[in-house]
C-alpha cells in the first residue's frame, strides 16, 4: 500500500519497497540500492545465498512496474564497489528498462562514469528541479527541499513488552526526505524523530506514519 503526500504542491507515493515517485514529474527517485554488494561478500568467503544477487533487480522490476515512470533517477551508491559480475545484469536491466536513467553519485560509486555513459546512464554530482535538490547527502541548501540518501535510515518502535523492532523508513524533516536504503543486503541506522519530523515506516507491504 502506497502513502500519499505533498511537498511544495506537488504530488509523491511513497512505496514500500523503498522508492518516492513524483506524480507530477513521473519520476522515480531510489537510494541505496548497493549492486555487487552480495558479490563483494561472498568473494571474501561470505556465505551469503547467490540467489541474493538477483533480488534487486526482481524488486527493481517490481517498483519500475508498479509507477510506469519516463525517469528513474538513483540517488546514490547505486553500486557498492567496483565492477564484478553484477554489472552484466545491471546492464541487461537497464536495455530491457524503458525510462530514463539518471545517478546522483554517492560514495560507493567508484565505477568509472565512461562505464555508465556506455549504457546511456547519465551521471550528476547533484540534481536541482523546481527548488527540489536531489543528491546522496543530507544537505540543508536554503530555499531547496531535498530529496536524499546515504543514512539508511530506520526507526525504533516498542513491541509487546520491552520488545523493540527497527523498521526500515522514511525520515522527513522540514526541508529534507532521507530515502530508505533500497538494497536487500544493508544495514540502518536508527534515528531519533524531532517534534516536527515525520517518520513513514515501512512494515511488510504497508507504509505506516508513526
Amino acid at each position: 500500500m502506497r502513502q500519499n503526500i505533498q511537498i511544495h504542491n506537488q504530488k509523491f507515493q511513497l512505496h514500500p519497497l523503498g522508492g518516492l515517485f513524483w506524480v507530477e514529474k513521473s519520476l522515480l527517485l531510489i537510494s541505496d540500492v548497493h549492486l555487487g554488494k552480495v558479490s563483494h561478500f561472498r568473494k571474501f568467503g561470505a556465505a551469503v545465498p547467490r540467489k541474493a544477487i538477483h533480488k534487486n533487480f526482481l524488486l527493481l522490476d517490481q517498483i519500475v512496474a508498479d509507477f510506469e515512470p519516463f525517469q528513474i533517477c538513483f540517488l546514490g551508491d547505486l553500486f557498492h564497489s567496483s565492477l564484478n559480475k553484477e554489472w552484466e545484469l545491471f546492464e541487461n536491466w537497464v536495455a530491457k528498462t524503458p525510462a530514463e536513467i539518471l545517478l546522483v553519485s554517492g560514495n560507493h560509486d567508484i565505477i568509472a562514469p565512461e562505464k555508465f555513459e556506455k549504457i546511456n546512464v547519465s551521471i550528476f554530482p547533484e540534481l536541482v528541479i523546481d527548488f527540489f535538490l536531489l543528491t546522496h547527502h543530507p544537505e540543508d541548501r536554503e530555499h531547496h527541499f531535498t530529496f536524499c540518501g546515504h543514512i539508511h535510515p530506520s526507526i525504533k518502535l516498542k513491541g509487546f513488552g520491552r520488545e523493540l523492532i527497527k523498521l526500515p523508513c522514511f525520515f522527513k524533516s522540514n526541508n529534507q526526505m532521507i530515502l530508505p536504503a533500497f538494497g536487500q543486503f544493508t544495514g540502518t541506522h536508527a534515528l531519533e524523530p524531532k517534534k516536527d519530523d515525520e517518520v513513514y515506516a515501512i512494515v511488510e507491504d504497508s507504509i505506516i506514519m508513526v
